[in-house]
Formats: C-alpha cells, structure tokens, sequence
C-alpha cells in the first residue's frame, strides 16, 4: 500500500531550491543501515533544499530503497539519524509522517476499487476536509488525465496509470515533502513524461521531492544529484557540475568489436576506466593522459578504430567515480548505465529490493 500520513498541518509553502540560507527540508547524518553482515546504508550524509528536487542514483544493491524506507519511518536505522522538517525520523517516526508521502516502487492501491473510490478511501485516511475534495480531486485529475477512468478498476490499470494513480493517492493531503522509490519503473515512455511533468509542477508548487532511479538520463532532470554505489555516497551536486567535474580526458572509441577494443585498453593501463556504451567505449585518461596512447594501444592490439574528444554524460561520471571497470566483468555501475540506455530502447529492468 502507498505509505502516506495524516493532512498536512500547515499552510506553510517551501522556498526554492537553494534554501537562500534557510534549513534544509530534510538532512540526513551518517545514516547506517545492516542487515546482518550487510551494510545495505553505509554512513550516508546529506541535505536536501526545501522546494529541490533531489535524486537518489545508483544502481541495482546500492541501497536507494533501504534509504527511502528509512526517510519514510518505516525502516528504523542501525545508527545515525535523518530529520525531516527539523523531526528525527529515528527518534520520532510518527511525528513526520503528517508531512509527507512515500510510493513504493510496487503497486500497492487496492485493484478492486476503482480510480475515484481509491482517491476516496484516502481522502478519507488522511481527513482530507470534505470542503476542499471536490477542488483537489479535480486538480489531480487534470493533471493526471486519469479523469475519464474513474470508474475503472485500478487493477484493469495500465503500468503507467496504475502510477499515477499512486502518486495522486500520495498528493491527496498537500505533504510538503514526497518521497517517491523508481516511480517510472516499468512505466511507457509517454507516461514517464507525463510523471517527471507531474513531479516538476509539484516542486514549483514548492513541494520537495526525492525520487530513486536506476536511469541516468532521468537524474539529469533532479536540481541535485546523490551518486550511491554499495550503499556509500559517490558524488553530490547537480547534473551539469558533476559532468564539468569530470577529472581526467573523455574519449569516445568506435570500434567493429568494441568489448575486445576496452579489453584491449584495459589491459594496456593507458586509461583510467573504460565502459560500454553501445558500439562504443568511453575511455577516461588522466590529466596528463595522451590519446595517441589510446591510439597505439589499439594498433598493437590490431585493432582498427575512430577515436574521438567528447563531453561527459552522468552515466560517464558515475562510472568514472565508482571506479570499477577496469576488470573484465560489469560492474554495477555500469549495469546502471546500461540500465538507462535498455529503457529508452524499451526494455525493463529490475530495480534494487
């Protein structure tokens, strides 16, 4: 079920992203998670702007669920703490849940109602005044375009709209802020539109949103960025200063057999890491690095190929801050990255539990 709380109570709306000084919607300090031997949330700290929208990015494992539960007050911490509009969530789980909304990654509205009796029942959970349901239905219809479905079993639902429906659901009680796990997993291409379209007019509204995702091409969307890997935070900034960051030389190299070509350079210790990316490989050369080296590790590989300067995507940044792909097998890192590219070629993946 969609994991929400009580009405919002107060009228209070967010500032912009920035803050402009003021404290932070939501901070997170040293955030530690085990379960058992493994450490799923590995000492995590960070802020989140009021009105920002913030993305949690990582691949399959690297504990964006296990963080998101936690913020949510449904998964205590092993240690450490986060505080949500100025409320621990270790110490006072209940006292943050009137503020905010939280939708899993699973569908979890009840199939058997329809679209209108599922806005109703938490309408109801939430004491949404019977005053103002007529305006708040209809706004979350038309910006859902779920309107001409309302007597539509949710369970006979699209993928697309079952997630709508969930994230209308969430917004039902005005929560300032909105915690929102893979929300497009599974989810066709127009309604990934229509989803992001949502969540940025939310944040205009001066909502904060943080939102998981295992694609690269979506974080680029977020006002900010947290890069995990194995549970620990990467990086932390927004897109495009992560991809001005980039250390080092970024080489595209196309080639007719492009995994013997990174093979190759690996091999050869010329390159800081090396990546799949379709026909492609995308090197990282240190500073100093020449791409004639790239060049002659090739020709004494036998192997033919254009070599070109380019500038760096996420995904290039995540790679190159995860730091492993100097071995033979795939990291998770790059499954990410991949991850990003099968969903616009149309292809699912599995996000991590």
């Amino acid at each position: 079920m969609v994991e929400l709380a009580a009405r919002r109570t107060d009228s209070g709306t967010a500032g912009a992203a920035g803050g402009g000084g003021a404290e932070p919607a939501l901070t997170v300090d040293r955030l530690t998670r085990r379960f058992g031997d493994q450490v799923a949330v590995d000492a995590l700290s960070f802020d989140v702007h009021a009105g920002e929208l913030f993305g949690i990015v990582g691949p399959d494992g690297a504990g964006k669920t296990t963080t998101l539960r936690i913020l949510a007050g449904v998964l205590p911490p092993t240690s450490g703490d986060a505080r949500i509009l100025g409320v621990s969530v270790a110490r006072d789980p209940e006292r943050v849940k009137p503020h905010i909304a939280y939708m899993p990654q699973r569908f979890g509205l009840y199939e058997d109602l329809t679209v209108q009796e599922n806005l109703d029942f938490y309408a109801d959970l939430h004491r949404v005044p019977r005053a103002e349901r007529r305006a708040r239905l209809e706004r979350l219809y038309g910006f859902s375009r779920l309107g001409e479905f309302r007597d539509r079993l949710a369970g006979a639902l699209s993928g697309g709209m079952k997630q709508k429906l969930a994230l209308s659901c969430a917004l039902i009680h005005h929560p300032r802020v909105l915690l929102l796990d893979e929300p497009t997993f599974g989810v066709d291409p127009i309604s990934r539109r229509d989803l992001w379209l949502i969540l940025h007019e939310r944040v205009a509204d001066g909502v904060t949103v943080v939102v998981t995702t295992s694609y690269l091409d979506e974080a680029e969307r977020c006002d900010r960025v947290a890069l995990l890997d194995h549970g620990r935070l990467l990086a932390l900034d927004s897109p495009a200063a992560l991809q001005a960051g980039l250390e080092g030389r970024l080489l595209a190299v196309c080639a007719p057999d492009p995994r013997r070509a990174r093979r190759a350079l690996l091999d050869s210790g010329v390159v800081r890491t090396a990546a799949l990316f379709g026909d492609r490989v995308h090197v990282v050369l240190e500073h100093d690095g020449e791409p004639d080296a790239v060049r002659r590790a090739l020709d004494d590989a036998g192997i033919v190929a254009a070599i070109e300067p380019i500038p760096p995507s996420l995904e290039d940044v995540f790679i190159d801050r995860a730091g492993g792909n100097r071995g033979p097998r795939r990291t998770g890192a790059e499954h990410a990255v991949h991850a990003g590219h099968a969903d616009r070629a149309g292809r699912p993946h599995r996000s991590d539990p």
